[in-house]
This record gives structure tokens, sequence and C-alpha cells, in this order.
């Protein structure tokens, strides 16, 4: 190795000369006293300028949690996981020692096209472009082994699947010796588990070597619908069959897919989300056991499925919660170390995504993934963007997979494992979620288990005081929806729902169908059918599916009782009436070309009234209504004969709390009077002092940091003739 003028480095200089450049002096820090809290609060107390420090500073939560502003190690010392490493002792810290440093987090992207040769292309399109799972989503009949013929819509929701055909064509050319395969089958796996068996041994696949799930969640769907197509306990008999068959002949297959969607998508907090889903996994651990399972065979079928929500460190902590939770409660019926371990898929939650401004999904879920991936998943299915209005297309699929792939890939987050370990805030949240998660579960364990707290109705009213706690938050502007109740985008022109022909999606899937069923030879099937029957196993189920049997035909011929009904929890989104109401009025608008006007009375200076003309103007908005805005009026008279001239459905006053006193009685009365049906409202809250003045001068209305954003549109709108 030579130097720039070719004669040899000298190696031992270079270091010694880097030595003695870094050799830097001590610098004593004694003249800097350390602040303490209490300083820290003082100068806090002063930034805040008046406004109640408790208030401002802490943060409470729909779990009954209140973050702090600050968490010390000395608050924290006796819960820091300081003999507790990942993969040991009761999970905490992660499923695996090695985190995603031995085997990253599975990429599982839903594929959803309806007709199975085009899902089939979509599963191996996904799988090339990164995605390490292949995930089918089925569609609502599919779900409930509805025969496609009869069918109200195929391909609602994703791939429609009836015969063994259908499976086949799903299947086919997927690498399922070397990818997982998940499928989330309905009520019961039974009807998939058999079309899905057929079809890989009728290929000469070696079902030993195949991973993944193809499982069921009765509770899960009973709660969703309200009712199944057969009894909870004949569905358990199902469940315990296709448990018992995959663990004899595909070991690496799991059954039992218990999924916190229909809580979450219910409003529900991550408290009870989280109870209740492990609480659904208990249900069916006892069912199985009852039915002749070990707790190692029960434990070990069971694949869990949770949301991730809008408050990042909770996700965190829930996730940490959930493990020794679920080691906690799989000890206590005898499990093993292995068997205490909980295999976690998780997904961004639908409830959180909105219609308009769609395009702010992708950073909300991308924080949700964030939050799992700290929070140690094993696996993760990006959605969307625009999940909530239509199937995704390939730039929406892209950038949902490209997430994950930028986060293994570019942001390094396969390492550290447990990032949140040791964090005084997320170590002080995790102790909490697992108290309150614990309460939630005893409760609904003392009430006889998840079926009977269902019948009851428990979780549902308690999940509907959530949901109601949220649409008032939002009303109030407490919880900010980007694009919907703050901040809305004017411009904007919905995103393409693209609807599918259900009609033509019927006919073709009738026409496959029939195709094959043109050559089953029908004498041999009915006799499939009969022993399908009489053996009521997943063998007879596979040969009946093997002689042409449909997944309508399977479930029917494993009998059982009429099911039980309870209050089904309907599905919402935290911004689906802002939604609504902004739709009724650009519906109104289009209709009958015309809109509710309001007219901005600006009194004074630009400086003057800016910064309640710029809220006001967001604020109605965000109901699309046509805002009137100006420079400014410098006499009340001028505002007064503008306000005339525009013709306005209602006038907002803006101006400062300093010249309310002389502008509002003077003025209130004269808008009153050029526009009598017209709607007056102040902008900014009354001190007490004045409220009553302001009302007497002809104040309808405030519009405030503190005023219900939804109701004030919805009384304008109904004042305009928008509602009927």
């Amino acid at each position: 190795m030579s130097n720039e003028t070719g004669g040899e480095l000298d190696l031992q200089a270079i270091l010694k000369k880097a030595e003695q450049q870094t050799d830097f002096p001590d610098v004593p820090l004694d003249e800097f006293t350390p602040p303490t809290y209490e300083e820290w609060k003082e100068a806090c107390i002063a930034l805040l300028k008046g406004a109640p420090f408790e208030k401002k500073m802490y943060t409470k939560t729909y779990e009954g949690i209140t973050f702090d502003p600050m968490y010390f190690r000395k608050d924290t010392e006796d819960i820091l996981p300081k003999n507790s490493f990942p993969g040991m002792d009761d999970f905490l810290r992660g499923a695996q020692p090695s985190g995603y440093l031995g085997k990253p987090w599975g990429i599982a992207q839903a594929c959803d096209e309806t007709m199975p040769a085009e899902n089939n292309e979509l599963l191996r399109h996904e799988q090339e472009k990164g995605s390490t799972i292949y995930h089918i989503k089925l569609d609502s009949a599919s779900l409930k082994a509805q025969d496609v013929r009869t069918a109200a819509a195929p391909g609602d929701e994703g791939v429609s699947v009836t015969t063994l055909d259908d499976m086949h064509t799903l299947l086919n050319g997927l690498k399922l010796d070397k990818y997982p395969l998940y499928l989330y089958a309905g009520e019961s796996a039974l009807p998939m588990l058999s079309l899905f068996a057929g079809a890989l041994k009728a290929s000469g696949q070696d079902l030993a070597k195949v991973r993944g799930i193809v499982g069921a969640d009765p509770l899960g769907e009973l709660t969703a619908g309200g009712k199944n197509t057969k009894a909870i306990a004949s569905l358990y008999d199902e469940m315990a069959q296709c448990a018992k068959w995959a663990i004899s002949n595909a070991p690496g297959l799991k059954t039992v897919f218990v999924r916190s969607d229909v809580y979450s998508r219910g409003g529900a907090n991550d408290v009870q989300e989280s109870a209740y889903t492990l609480a659904t996994a208990v249900a069916y651990l006892r069912a199985m056991l009852e039915r002749g399972l070990s707790i190692e065979e029960a434990a070990g079928q069971i694949m869990f499925g949770f949301s991730m929500g809008a408050n990042f460190f909770l996700q965190i902590a829930k996730l940490r919660a959930l493990r020794p939770l679920w080691a906690q409660i799989v000890e206590a019926f005898g499990g093993s170390k292995e068997a205490q371990r909980m295999h976690i898929h998780a997904r961004p939650a639908l409830f959180f995504k909105t219609v308009y401004d769609p395009y702010v999904n992708m950073l909300r879920n991308t924080t949700e993934i964030f939050s799992g991936v700290v929070g140690g998943v094993d696996s993760f299915e990006s959605s969307p963007f625009d999940e909530p209005i239509r199937k995704g297309d390939e730039f929406s699929r892209r950038i949902a997979r490209n997430v994950q792939i930028i986060l293994q890939e570019e942001f390094g987050l396969l390492q550290p494992i447990d990032p949140a370990g040791g964090s005084w805030a997320v170590e002080t949240l995790t102790k909490q979620m697992k108290e309150k998660i614990w309460a939630e579960f005893q409760a609904i364990e003392g009430k006889g288990g998840m079926l009977k707290a269902l019948q009851e109705g428990y979780p549902q009213s308690e999940i509907a005081t959530i949901l109601a706690e949220r649409f008032k938050a939002s009303e109030t502007r407490k919880d900010r929806i980007v694009g919907n109740n703050m901040y809305p985008n004017m411009t904007e022109t919905l995103l393409d729902p693209r609807p599918e022909d259900m009609a033509e999606n019927k006919k073709q899937r009738t026409d496959q169908v029939e195709e094959y069923l043109a050559d089953i030879d029908e004498t041999f099937k009915a006799e499939k059918l009969a022993a399908l029957k009489t053996a009521a196993s997943v063998d007879a189920a596979i040969e009946a599916a093997q002689a042409g049997a449909t997944t309508a035909e399977i479930a029917a011929a494993f009998a059982g009782a009429n099911s039980e009904e309870v209050t089904a929890i309907a599905p919402h989104r935290w911004s689906e009436r802002f939604e609504a109401l902004r739709k009724l009025t650009e519906d109104y608008k289009a209709e009958h070309h015309d809109n509710v006007r309001i007219f901005l009375a600006n009194m004074g200076p630009i400086p003057q009234h800016k910064a309640r003309a710029d809220f006001t103007t967001g604020f109605l908005q965000v109901g699309a209504f046509e805002v009137l805005t100006n420079n400014g009026f410098p006499t009340v008279d001028e505002a007064a004969a503008a306000a005339k001239e525009s013709g306005a459905d209602a006038v907002v006053i803006c101006s400062t709390d300093a010249t309310y006193p002389e502008i509002v009685p003077e003025l209130a009365p004269k808008l009153h009077e050029v526009l009598p049906e017209a709607t007056v409202f102040l902008a900014g809250a009354a001190p007490k002092d004045l409220l009553e003045t302001y009302n007497e001068a002809g104040i309808d209305e405030y519009i405030s940091v503190k005023a219900n954003c939804y109701k004030i549109l919805q009384l304008l709108q109904k004042k305009k003739g928008m509602i009927a």
C-alpha cells in the first residue's frame, strides 16, 4: 500500500497522530446543575400560560390508562425486565430468542380477487414482489360454506371457492413447501380444509411439508353475524376433528384462528379487544381438551390475529402484555413452555381508516406496522390504503407491501431484539395493560366464559359504550381525524369504488362450477357424502371433496343443532359519521346546484380577525360548505351590508375577545335584520359574564375548540333542507 508520493504508508505514525488529535482534555460539568422535575414542571406551567398542567400534560386513553408527561427509572425499577430475555420466561420480550434476526416477521399480503385463477395470479405476484406468506382472503359466501350458485354477492370481499377444482386452481403453482399459507375459513375450517387437503393430495404434494393455517373462529363469526349455521358445540366438534387431523397429517398447519377484528371494528378499546380475544381462545382450549386433545396439541393449533390501532405506544404495550398473559393461561392448563408461546398475526385496524383523504391511510398503516413490529408480531398484513373503499389495485397493493419490505431492508427493523425493552414508558404501559386485560378477562370468566358473556350481551354493551365515547370525541374534534373532522381537502374527488358486477361474477362462477360438476359421478359422490355423514371425519370429508362435493354439501353432512343467537357487534369506522355528513352535502350540491353558504363577518384588520377566520373556515369546510371570506370590515354597518348582499345561510362574526364586547351587541341584531333566516355564530367561546349579553344580542351558536362540530354542521344541513 503506497501513499500519494509513492512511499510506504507509515501506519503506526498515522495511528499515533490520530491518537494525539483525539486526546481531548476532560471537561468538568460541575458548573451545570441538573434540573429537577419541579423546575421542569414550573417551566411547563409558564409556557402553558394559565392552562392547567394536570389537564394538558396528562393524556387519558379509552383504556382507562393515563399517559404521564414523563417516566422515570425510579418509578419503574421494580418492573424492568433485568433478568428476562427474548424467547424465554413468559415471552414478554418476544416469542423468539433471536427476534427477527433469525427469522424476519412474515409479510402476509391478503389476496382477494374474485376468480380463483385471478387470485392465484395475485398470490404468485405478491410472492415474487416480496410477500413471504400466501394469504388467501375468502368472500362472504365462501366463509359461510355457501355454494356460489346460491350466493348473493360472489367475490364481495375475496375469492369465491366452492369446489375442489376452485381450490386446485387457487393453489396451482404455489410453493407451499417453501412459503406458509394463511386462509381464514370462517365458523368452521372443515369445508375449506377438506378442499385444501384434497387438492394437494391430488397434485401429489406432501402435506407434512405444508405450513401456515386454515383456521376457524366460530365465536368470532357468531359475534359478527349474531348467528351461525349450527350450534357452537357442533362447530367445536368440527374444530377438534380438524385439529386432530392436522396434528397427524399436516403438523405444520394450524386450524384455529382467533381474530380480534370483530371487536376492533366495533370500536373496542385495546383492553376489550385483547381480553375478549383471550377469552375466546380459552373457550377453544377447553372445547378441544373436552374432545380428547392434550393441552400441547390444543395450544399448538391456535394462532391469534390482532388489529393494530391508532395509539402507537399502547399497541406496543398490548402485544408485550398479551404474550405473558397467554403463557400464564396455558401454564394453568398444564402446558409446556413451547405450548405457551403465542403466535401473533396482525393487521392495521380498519376502524381507523377513512374514505375521505384516503392517502393518509398510508401513514396510518405505517405507524401501525411499526408499532406491531416493535411489539413483536410474527406476521403482518399491510392493508392497501383504499381498503375502506374497494379492493386494492396494483398501486395500492405495491405501496402496502413495500412499506413492510422497506422497514425490513432499509430501516433496519430486524434489529435490535425487543427494541422497546427497558423503556420506562413502555414497561409501565405494558404492566398497566396486563393488569387491565387480565381484569377484563376475569370478568368474562366470571360470567361463565365467552359464549355466555355474549349471550348476556356484556361485551356488546361494553364496546358500545367505548364506541359512543369515540364518536363524541370525534364530534368535538378531541380526536382529530385528518381529512375528515380536521383539515378537509376541499378539492378532493372521491376514489372510484370500482364496484364489481355481482351478476356477472355469479354467472362466471356458476359456469365454472357447473362445468366442473358436469364430469362428476353423482352416484359416487352421493356414496362419499353418505359415508361422510356416518364417519364425520376430515378424511371422509376429503374423499367427498375429491368425489366432487361442494363446500355446502360437506358442511351439511356434519349434523348440528340450531345456532345460538346473540346481539351482533356491527362494524364501524371512527370517521363514518363525518363522511356521511360530507357526502350528504356533496350529493345535495350536485343535485340542486346549491350549498350551505356561510359569510364571515371579519371585523377589523387582518391580524385582528385572521386566527378566528381561519379556524372557522376549517371548522365549516368539514361539512363541505361554501365559506365566503374577505379581508375584514372597519365598521359594523359595512359588515352587515356585505352579509346582506351575500344572501348567506349563516354568518360568523370573527374578531377577538377584546373587541367582541363592542362589536357583538351592535352587529348581531343588524345581521338578523338583514338576513332574517340566517343563523348567526360567534367565532370563539363567550366568557361567562358576557354569555347572556351575546345571546340576547342574537348569537345563536358559538364556534370554538370546544364546540360540537358534527352537531353544528348537521344543524346547518337541516336548515338548508339537506336532511328531511
